[in-house]
């Protein structure tokens, strides 16, 4: 069963029902923008079809836009797809920041920390959600989490993930040190003693148990949960809403589909990305893949990230996420079929 929460007070609500609807478009007639050195997967062009690049994170969250190439749903809803695959999800928004891409699925975590150097960003809707994929990782001869000296994070959501959880056990984060490192590193350091514990996305939990480490638990069960937005920018939206708009359907349409057939989009997801299909099949039990527009209880949400950056220095002043989040766009620019 598929459950989180943005805090214990309050449960987070599973997606489902109109935030799975297949969209249709209104009437387009732009074109988008963009070179391509990359492949979105078999059916990903449309002949005559606004060409774009989307950048994307190296795991199986990016699920559906793999699904989406491999069964042909950008060309079936007029867009020509390249994805473009990154390690960090920081790592795409700078892409995006250049005009290097023009959309890009990143976590709402993270998209906050950059706001304040890239306040150009536009956030169109939610594709996914959960309180289970990221998980809390203890190593080998970490009995409780008061044993906790050095923390590994990634700047974003893992640090976030990371600060929330020492909270959680009253642990004040001055008397532990966060230690930066890439995702793919972290699961050795924890093996070598480097560092005692991390809060990270699959695979990396998985990764860390086969070196001995043990998950303690996901964010959900301390009250946490992530979601990855659809981004883009003002400048590059204004001219091409209607090419955002195919995006968003087609989207919507993988995401069900991925949630429908998790075997499906494992395969094209292991072929797109070179992850292990039970990984994706194991990450569509964890996370809840829907489209949707943001809500009251998401800027809620979004204000307290902001608070957290804004109060551990991250960021000089608070950004103001309401500017950010395109509240009603899926709305306004598309309709159920």
């Amino acid at each position: 069963m598929k459950t989180a929460s943005r805090s214990t007070a309050c449960p987070r609500r599973r997606v489902a029902g109109s935030a799975l609807l297949t969209t249709a478009l209104f009437a387009v007639t732009a074109c988008g923008a963009g070179t391509t050195d990359s492949d979105a997967g078999p059916g990903s062009g449309a002949a005559g079809a606004p060409h774009i690049r989307i950048a994307v994170g190296v795991d199986a969250s990016y699920a559906p836009f793999f699904l989406a190439g491999a069964e042909g749903l950008w060309a079936k809803h007029g867009v020509d797809v390249d994805l473009v695959q990154f390690a960090k999800g920081g790592e795409g928004v700078d892409a995006l920041n250049a005009g290097q891409v023009q959309l890009a699925g990143n976590s709402d975590a993270t998209t906050i920390g950059l706001l304040g150097q890239s306040p150009d960003l536009r956030a169109l809707l939610v594709y996914e959600e959960s309180g289970q994929y990221l998980k809390v990782v203890l190593g080998p001869g970490v009995q409780s989490p008061a044993d906790i000296r050095k923390m590994a994070v990634v700047p974003g959501l893992s640090e976030l993930a990371a600060t929330r959880f020492l909270e959680s056990k009253g642990i004040g984060t001055g008397s532990v040190k966060f230690v930066t490192a890439d995702p793919a590193e972290i699961p050795a350091l924890t093996k070598k003693g480097d560092v005692d514990a991390y809060v990270l996305w699959e695979p990396w939990p998985a990764k860390g148990a086969e070196l001995g480490a043990r998950i303690f638990e996901s964010t959900g069960d301390y009250g946490l949960d992530y979601q990855h937005w659809l981004l883009t920018t003002s400048s590059w939206l204004k001219g091409h809403g209607d090419v955002a708009a195919k995006v968003a359907a087609a989207l919507a349409e993988a995401a069900k589909d991925t949630e429908r057939d998790p075997q499906a989009a494992a395969k094209a997801t292991e072929k797109a990305a070179k992850i292990p299909a039970s990984q994706t099949v194991n990450a569509v039990k964890d996370i809840d893949f829907g489209i949707r527009d943001f809500t009251d209880e998401d800027l809620k949400h979004y204000d307290d990230t902001a608070r957290f950056y804004l109060e551990t220095g991250k960021l000089k002043a608070r950004p103001d996420v309401s500017l950010t989040v395109q509240r009603g766009w899926l709305t306004d620019n598309t309709k159920a079929s």
